[in-house]
């Protein structure tokens, strides 16, 4: 009787012994269906964000002027979007090399943007002569892209000289 007692204690060793292998690797399972689940849910809300589902430029939001900028109407911005320019890249070789932009120009007050518009044959054509001479080397890097800024700046003003444009702005750069 007692040799019968020793080997049910023994099967139930073995059993919770079993038991607890099993319910480890289920919550070793557990633990991977959380990440999966989390990392799913961080892949898609970067993919999102991405894609602009996030993008507050889509939504129509009204703001109000504050006290300061009514004040200072000199710090208002008033902007005016070029047609899209696009242009072939100066390149060596049989490979050729294309720029599209969409660029919106800053000026101070809106009695300049009908200037603007007058003279916008001979901005277009300032712009143009310009972007056709350029490599692909001088777009690269942020240093790149600011001395396009500041060169298609210089070359507004010129041409709409005695007007100012106070910023050019990249809204689109697609380089191929």
């Amino acid at each position: 009787m007692a040799d019968d007692d020793l080997d049910e204690d023994e099967k139930n060793d073995g059993e919770d012994e079993g038991g607890s292998s099993s319910s480890g690797g289920s919550k070793k399972l557990i633990i991977i269906i959380i990440v999966a689940v989390l990392l799913l849910l961080i892949g898609g809300g970067a993919a999102a964000y991405f894609m602009g589902v996030f993008d507050s430029s889509s939504q129509e939001t009204e703001v109000e002027p504050s006290d300061d900028s009514k004040k200072a109407a000199g710090d208002l911005a008033f902007f005016h979007d070029l047609p899209d320019i696009t242009v072939n890249l100066n390149s060596k070789g049989r490979k050729r090399s294309v720029m599209k932009l969409k660029i919106s120009l800053e000026v101070a007050s809106p009695d300049e943007i009908p200037k603007l518009q007058a003279l916008m044959p001979r901005v277009i054509d300032n712009f143009q002569v310009y972007l056709r001479e350029l490599r692909l080397d001088d777009l690269k890097g942020s240093a790149g892209m600011y001395r396009l800024r500041e060169e298609l700046m210089m070359r507004v003003n010129a041409a709409i000289s005695p007007a100012k444009v106070k910023a050019v702005l990249f809204k689109e750069m697609l380089v191929q």
